[in-house]
């Protein structure tokens, strides 16, 4: 399968220029079809807010109550999938949305300190074949993670860096891309900010604790982390609002910033 897994946020994507839209156009009529994981955290704490349900975050994961997981799935499923299927639509391409829940595609598990966070999920399972199939019907599969325990029963709220990693590692794609609105992993040097081209595992350990990476960049880096396994080479972490960037990276340009193992 020539693909990839892009991740992007809610808010990210909503702001970015219609020439994003016309790169995937573009990649899926040479046949890389990419994969798209979202999230959409403003915009759940928006909605949230005006239902006067109380939200709060423990160690960057949003405490979910089975309320708040209502509101979750709401917002991610129905409002943000269908608006990313139809900027994408609007392009001339194709897009198919669906959540974790559709077809069992994403399995969860409760985090370790769910007694803390409540309905937080890990990803146990990714139903690859599912993934391959909507590809192979030339469809770009656009996912919001909300996973099913392993009975079926129970919804999980899952971090869309934390499932785009484990999408990826699971279907075997090569690259991940995670589309943000900074042009990568920025580092002050002699009083300047510069992106770093390429980082380690090791050197983006010791810049977290350092305090040069920070903030909502720490899931983001963390999950790329988790997700170099298997077939998956390297992550890259882009700038979603220049011109062509995707197809800039899959072409190996020296874009972003690029996080690999050693």
């Amino acid at each position: 399968m020539n693909s990839f897994v892009m991740k992007c946020g809610g808010s990210t994507l909503a702001a970015l220029p219609d020439s994003f839209f016309e790169d995937l156009k573009k990649l899926q009529d040479q046949g890389i079809v990419p994969v798209i994981v979202h999230g959409g955290g403003p915009a759940i704490s928006e909605t949230l807010s005006q239902l006067q349900i109380e939200t709060e975050f423990v160690g960057g994961l949003r405490k979910t109550s089975e309320q708040v997981l209502d509101v979750v799935e709401m917002v991610l499923a129905g409002r943000i999938n269908k608006e990313i299927v139809r900027r994408i639509q609007l392009s001339g391409a194709k897009a198919l949305g669906l959540s974790g829940v559709d077809g069992r595609l994403i399995t969860a598990e409760p985090v370790a300190n769910a007694a803390e966070v409540g309905l937080v999920g890990d990803v146990s399972d990714v139903n690859a074949e599912l993934v391959h199939g909507i590809v192979g019907m030339g469809f770009m599969p656009v996912i919001a993670p909300i996973g099913l325990g392993s009975d079926g029963g129970q919804r999980y709220n899952i971090n869309a860096d934390t499932a785009a990693g484990a999408v990826a590692s699971r279907i075997g794609t090569e690259r991940l891309i995670v589309v943000t609105d900074v042009p990568g992993i920025m580092k002050t040097e002699s009083g300047e900010k510069r992106v770093l081209p390429t980082v380690t595992v090791e050197e983006i350990e010791a810049m977290i604790a350092s305090g040069d990476i920070y903030g909502g960049m720490i899931p983001k880096v963390r999950a790329a982390i988790q997700c170099i396994q298997g077939a998956v080479r390297e992550v890259v972490i882009v700038d979603g609002s220049v011109p062509g960037i995707l197809s800039q990276v899959l072409a190996g340009g020296n874009v972003g910033t690029r996080i690999v193992s050693l």
